[in-house]
């Protein structure tokens, strides 16, 4: 596995705007997912969700790669994505409670938010549900000549679905303008991959003539860095890439899997939130540079907190949908 650690390549030419711009974020995207935490112990939302929490670095440092028309696809553990790409807060919170302002009318959850005007065709239930959905948008970029690169995001647990290595083969032999990206974190569910995924993950990309690399999903910057460079060569017509970013979800598989230490301890957890946090050791590394004052990302803390708070606020007091709308824009 090819890991990225030349940092002097991650930092050039970016503005200290940019790296602010791409912590707030991360910081969105916490913040979001721990207020949807508090509302599904509050009782306010139904059904499950799958937090993105520990995980942040690997939504914001590839999105922030990407144009607004690029696309994206999801996964059940969609939230990330979905902000890190553009969508509003206050819809996603609505969508998630079941309300007719949310995204997919109330009718789509946690696990099926979709926003085409920033490029997203989508979260998926489905382990790897959206690899086709993925490489039928890049193929459709190569005909059409628009220019656009797609990423398909999926989780170490995809790489036991056979339509994943299907559209591979694919956009192998077609050049397709994606970049595959599995969010290795290290559980499928409730057991380690090493359990359930033979040999190297990136021989499989390599197998069939995709350029593949391996990274620390925890570091931001080299995310952002491999994400530039492979999105940049997808639209350039050099075909699709596969990227393996490591990762780790601080919570358990769905909100209610609380008692986990029958499949990891609690020592483990504790070493990834103290060690190997994303937003913490991405803000020492901007007061460290003088990229950043302390005091301005404490600040860029509380305004978000503040921005979340108002966005369930909005969600819980808008209206649901009307009863004779259940078979509209509902599609089978």
């Amino acid at each position: 596995m090819t890991i990225a650690t030349d940092q002097s390549r991650v930092i050039a030419g970016v503005k200290a705007e940019q790296w602010t711009r791409i912590y707030r974020r991360m910081v969105m995207i916490r913040e979001f997912e721990e207020q949807v935490n508090e509302l599904y112990t509050r009782a306010l939302m139904p059904g499950l969700a799958h937090l993105y929490i520990g995980e942040e670095a690997v939504a914001v440092g590839i999105c922030e790669a990407l144009r607004q028309t690029d696309y994206i696809t999801s996964t059940h553990r969609g939230h990330g994505h979905c902000l890190a790409k553009g969508a509003s807060p206050d819809r996603m919170f609505a969508e998630l409670l079941g309300k007719e302002a949310g995204y997919c009318r109330g009718k789509g959850g946690s696990m099926h938010i979709a926003d085409p005007a920033t490029g997203n065709l989508g979260a998926n239930a489905i382990v790897g549900g959206s690899a086709g959905i993925a490489t039928g948008a890049a193929l459709s970029s190569k005909r059409l000549g628009t220019g656009q690169v797609t990423v398909c995001f999926f989780g170490e647990g995809a790489l036991g679905q056979g339509v994943l290595y299907e559209v591979m083969n694919l956009a192998a032999l077609w050049k397709l303008p994606i970049v595959y990206v599995c969010e290795n974190n290290l559980y499928n569910e409730y057991t380690h991959y090493s359990e359930t995924t033979a040999g190297d993950m990136l021989a499989r990309g390599a197998a069939f003539g995709v350029h593949a690399e391996g990274l620390d999903g925890q570091d931001v910057r080299a995310v952002y860095a491999a994400a530039q460079r492979l999105v940049e060569r997808a639209r350039q017509g050099a075909g699709p890439a596969f990227l393996v970013c490591n990762t780790y979800r601080y919570h358990g598989h769905h909100v209610g899997d609380i008692n986990r230490e029958y499949y990891r301890s609690k020592q483990e957890e504790q070493e990834w939130r103290t060690k190997r946090d994303p937003i913490k050791n991405f803000a020492e590394w901007m007061v460290q540079q003088k990229v950043a004052e302390r005091v301005a990302l404490e600040e860029i803390g509380r305004n978000v907190r503040a921005e979340m708070q108002a966005a369930v606020e909005f969600a819980i007091a808008a209206p649901y949908p009307k009863p004779e709308e259940a078979g509209e824009d509902v599609y089978a």
